[in-house]
């Protein structure tokens, strides 16, 4: 009943690849994007609303350097099919890679804990290549409407298993894990009209810059902290710390010796760019 509500058109939103802020010194930071509709920016209809473009334009200005984006995400995408888009993605040589996956894995009922492997298994072949990992968990799916009750319950639930455990595989893996938890939750709730798309599943424009600027920050900070590394908030056992990242959205994790660092970092709300992406230039 909810996929009949929902609904999933073959329209996809222009490729938001290409160089943004190429007028800045210095080289590109390649970024890489993968996973699901909510990597790709499903229901948008045009590029510059989508999260690789929002995280394009807000990466450049946040660093004051140009950002190569280049995204191998897939509309309707599982952890399973990571594997794939990581293979073609290592070929882009990037610098950092976000993730964004699970939603998938929730509605045709992957058990949580083989979601998670599959996800940590991608993010160690991407450090492993020297690439940054930043993993935005599966947020809350208990406020969406089209699915009906128990279902959205026993969803909410599944999330937030999945949540948990996708942040003890993102960083035993040696990636950051930043919570969306309940980035679907109270503010979506409360303004749906404006959070949710026409489909009242996926997220409009403004839900996708509200999810980007979660996810920047956290970005921003994988690429500087080897010269600048930050004060951390506290740490503790890893699994205490994706039971916090779960009730808190923006938290992240990331590993500290053999324990986990947890921080929350300031939102960073997507700009409107001054410098036009350029994906006809040649990347360096």
């Amino acid at each position: 009943m909810a996929k009949r509500s929902i609904g999933v058109s073959d329209e996809r939103p222009r490729s938001a690849d290409g160089v943004y802020g190429d007028d800045l010194p210095g080289q590109p930071v390649r970024c890489l994007i993968l996973g699901d509709s909510g990597a790709v920016g499903y229901g948008m209809t045009h590029p510059d609303q989508t999260p690789p473009a929002l995280i394009g334009i807000s990466l450049s200005h946040l660093l004051d350097a140009p950002v190569d984006i280049h995204s191998e995400a897939v509309v309707g995408a599982r952890a399973e099919h990571l594997r794939e888009q990581v293979n073609r993605g290592l070929t882009f040589k990037p610098d950092v890679a976000v993730i964004i996956v699970g939603t998938n894995d929730i509605t045709h009922r992957v058990p949580p804990q083989l979601s998670a492997r599959r996800l940590g298994v991608a993010v160690r072949r991407l450090v492993d290549a020297g690439c940054d990992v930043v993993v935005g968990t599966v947020p809350d799916l208990g406020t969406v409407q089209p699915i009906p009750q128990p279902l959205r319950a026993y969803a909410r639930w599944q999330g937030r298993n999945l949540a948990r455990a996708q942040v003890e595989a993102t960083v035993s893996a040696g990636g950051r894990a930043v919570s969306l938890g309940d980035l679907l939750g109270p503010v979506f709730s409360a303004k749906s009209e404006i959070m949710f798309g026409t489909d009242r599943f996926h997220p409009s424009a403004t839900g996708y810059a509200n999810m980007v600027s979660v996810l920047v920050p956290s970005i921003a900070a994988a690429i500087r902290e080897p010269e600048e590394q930050e004060t951390i908030s506290t740490t503790m056992p890893l699994e205490h710390a994706a039971a916090v990242a779960e009730r808190h959205v923006g938290t992240e994790v990331r590993r500290e010796g053999r324990r986990a660092a947890v921080q929350r970092r300031r939102q960073v709300r997507p700009v409107r760019s001054r410098r036009n992406r350029n994906p006809e230039k040649q990347r360096n």
